[in-house]
């Protein structure tokens, strides 16, 4: 069968899929969906005591990550299979891993055995901490990084404890980042012609999204406390009351502040000392609040997203996850898309998130099955039918 072309953007590329669970494959994810040719390199059944972190084959974890790849068996744990790993580094331009490690080293996947096998190779990292440091070895998960990372200390409502975000922020983060590296590595290697190792964490991706709050600590030495739904120095930009249930308003900005106060006719508010300019609508933040509750609280949501709209205030409407996909602009863009599954007939995944006008990404095949192809990249590397059915009867697919 012809290789899966989801995209032309990178059609050119071939990438080595050794990661599982989140962030790796939510890096490998990105270079799927625009086309390079991704295999998935697996354990065969009964080989890895933790294949089942990824959740069930079929369930919506496993086929929303692993869209547009190809899918082999290879237990790594032998030297024939190490062997087969090697000749398909020569043929490849990336390979994305997220072992610890000792792990990686053990199994001969490190960036300098890597290079001697392909100088053009680049690796990618992804780890709960970091490649090197005292913390190199612990294993990472998503909310034990938003923890360190300091997420979870500013989200949530004051006084009611830490709380992690709703979603796995630091695993996509980081597989994200992760992606940025490698691209920018292919882009450098145009240059110099030399691979390199791109290495991403879960806990400094943490504290790469906390963006503006790490930098208040950093610059100014202020540690920022929970503050619920409101913007932590931007007000009034909070979740509101409204006759029927809550919108989100967004009026940071003096000019901001005066068209909400003229839409919502409390143009009283302008003339109130505590409210005069941005800093003393935050520190005042509580008192502004209820006055915009009280004023929010006469008509429904929807009444006040069109009047809001209207008079140029930022706002919303604030879903749950069936509204969110019924929305009209949520269509419009395609934030989920299509894709037919040989068993479980159509599919709707989450769409990738970047739009190219002439070569856009694409779900053009589903989550494979396990090893699915991997009689086909065993034949594109040069093996004969007769060595690939030696490989199975010894174990090495």
């Amino acid at each position: 069968m012809p290789k899966i072309s989801a995209s032309a953007a990178l059609s050119r590329f071939r990438v080595l899929d050794l990661s599982r669970v989140r962030a790796g494959p939510s890096c490998v994810r990105q270079l799927a969906d625009f086309g390079a040719d991704v295999i998935k390199i697996e354990s065969p059944p009964g080989v890895d005591p933790n294949e089942s972190m990824g959740g069930p084959r079929d369930g919506p974890d496993m086929q929303n990550l692993h869209r547009n790849k190809r899918s082999m068996t290879l237990n790594l744990k032998l030297a024939e299979a190490r062997e087969v790993l090697a000749r398909l580094v020569k043929t490849a331009d990336v390979v994305v891993e997220n072992y610890r490690p000792d792990v990686k080293f053990r199994l001969g996947v490190d960036y300098e055995s890597l290079a001697g096998i392909n100088p053009r190779i680049i690796l990618a990292s992804v780890s709960g901490f970091g490649q090197d440091g005292p913390y190199r070895d612990r294993p990472g998960f998503d909310q034990i990084a938003q923890g360190m990372s300091g997420i979870m200390s500013v989200t949530g409502i004051p006084g009611q404890g830490p709380v992690r975000v709703g979603c796995a922020v630091a695993d996509v983060a980081a597989g994200l980042f992760a992606a940025l590296g490698v691209l920018t590595a292919l882009l450098e290697r145009e240059t110099s012609g030399r691979g390199q190792w791109v290495q991403s964490s879960l806990l400094q991706s943490g504290i790469a999204l906390l963006d503006f709050q790490a930098a208040r600590y950093l610059m100014a030495g202020e540690v920022p406390p929970q503050v619920g739904n409101d913007h932590p120095t931007s007000m009034p930009t909070s979740a509101y009351t409204t006759a029927d249930g809550y919108i989100n308003v967004a009026a940071s900005g003096d000019g901001m502040w005066r068209r909400l106060c003229k839409a919502i006719a409390r143009e009283d508010l302008l003339a109130r000392e505590e409210f005069s300019d941005q800093p003393r609508r935050a520190e005042n933040r509580a008192h502004l609040n209820a006055e915009l509750n009280a004023a929010l609280g006469k008509r429904p949501s929807a009444q006040w997203i069109d009047t809001l709209n209207r008079a140029g205030v930022p706002c919303g409407p604030i879903y749950r996850m069936d509204e969110v996909f019924a929305d009209a602009q949520v269509g419009h863009v395609r934030a989920a898309a299509p894709v037919e599954h040989p068993r479980l007939g159509s599919l709707r995944l989450v769409n990738q998130a970047v739009k190219l006008s002439r070569t856009p990404a694409e779900l053009v095949a589903p989550t494979p099955e396990l090893g699915q192809h991997t009689d086909e990249v065993l034949a594109e590397l040069g093996y004969a039918a007769a060595e690939i059915g030696r490989f199975r009867k010894i174990g090495v697919v």
